[in-house]
């Protein structure tokens, strides 16, 4: 295998992440590395450094980049899609499996502003929790930590725009919780790609710690704490000859996703000790008739417009926190439930 130098995640890119569940099951993909669809056409000579793009290079790596997160044609819409795990890490005993998730992004890219090299990607993402048993959408659950029975509540982000340039940009600001630090020196946008076959391998990671939205004064029951403290882990899998196809101007590719974050606030678990994982496994296809079925029906019936990309790029970039410090209440304090 060869490889060459990366970079962290500067923003939270897509969410796409899915699981060996459900439609996932009729990809072929293998168990670790998500998807693995196959090339369009063979290009002679396909590697890392061409013939189409030189993906050592920032813009190579930018331009790939664009081609994996949306359709650089600058008018179609694509799609993610993901379906996974969510498990539960507490002190004194193993990791619980919690519920299963699933979901659908849809996305595209626009030109940046006064001729500048690049592109602004314009996205909205919803997820649902799913009963583990019958894998039906849940709009309540019994939390296995505590036995309480709680309502459960979809993500729904709109939108989650960012922007692809050959330089890192800084990370997510949601909203000014998580402030910029200030003018940086540029940093060459580069991942690190490996080559193994024909198959063409990279990942991208950040971590973030910023101040929550759900202070535990105001939100004593869904508050982990004063702090956010959150990582987002992205495994991709991709024909290298779709890569390096210069009629391609969308790739379709799969991969894999995982999540380190607070409890959910909706298992109004409080500042108990330990935390959630998200383990997906992920999908980006050219068109919503490539989403599997069952994923479009939970869609249609629940959030329908993110069956469909912004069409204008409009904001604040708000993750799942915020919006849930946005849009619910807090729960009725009680006495605090036992911790099995």
């Amino acid at each position: 295998m060869t490889g060459h130098g990366g970079q962290g995640l500067d923003r939270r890119g897509f969410l796409t992440a899915g699981a060996a569940m459900g439609g996932l099951a009729s990809l072929g993909m293998g168990a670790a590395a998500g998807p693995a669809f196959a090339a369009t056409r063979r290009i002679p000579g396909a590697s890392i450094r061409g013939p189409y793009l030189d993906l050592t290079t920032p813009f190579g790596t930018m331009t790939g980049y664009a081609r994996l997160s949306g359709n650089i044609d600058l008018e179609s819409t694509t799609h993610g899609w993901y379906q996974g795990l969510v498990m539960g890490v507490a002190p004194g005993g193993a990791v619980r499996d919690i519920c299963g998730f699933r979901g659908m992004s849809s996305y595209r890219l626009v030109a940046l502003p006064d001729g500048e090299r690049g592109y602004r990607r314009l996205l909205r993402e919803v997820v649902y929790y799913y009963d583990l048993k019958t894998g039906e959408v849940m709009d309540e659950m019994v939390n296995p930590f505590t036995g309480e029975k709680v309502r459960v509540v979809d993500i729904a982000n709109d939108p989650f725009n960012h922007t692809i340039r050959e330089y890192l940009g800084p990370p997510p600001n949601y909203g000014g919780l998580n402030p910029d630090q200030g003018p940086r020196e540029p940093i060459p946008f580069l991942l690190d790609w490996q080559q193994d076959g024909d198959r063409l391998l990279t990942s991208r990671h950040i971590h973030l710690y910023y101040r929550s939205a759900l202070q535990p004064d105001k939100w004593p029951r869904e508050s982990a704490g004063e702090n956010v403290q959150v990582s987002e882990l992205f495994f991709f899998n991709i024909s290298l000859d779709d890569m390096q196809n210069e009629e391609l101007t969308t790739v379709r590719h799969g991969g894999t996703w995982t999540r380190v974050t607070p409890w959910l606030p909706w298992m109004l678990m409080g500042q108990a000790p330990g935390h959630c994982l998200y383990l997906g496994q992920m999908a980006s296809v050219p068109t919503l008739a490539d989403v599997p079925e069952h994923i479009v029906r939970d869609t249609e019936r629940r959030h329908p417009e993110y069956l469909t990309a912004p069409d204008s790029d409009y904001g604040p970039n708000l993750s799942s926190l915020e919006m849930y410090a946005l849009e619910q209440e807090p729960a009725p304090v009680q006495e605090p439930a036992s911790h099995e």
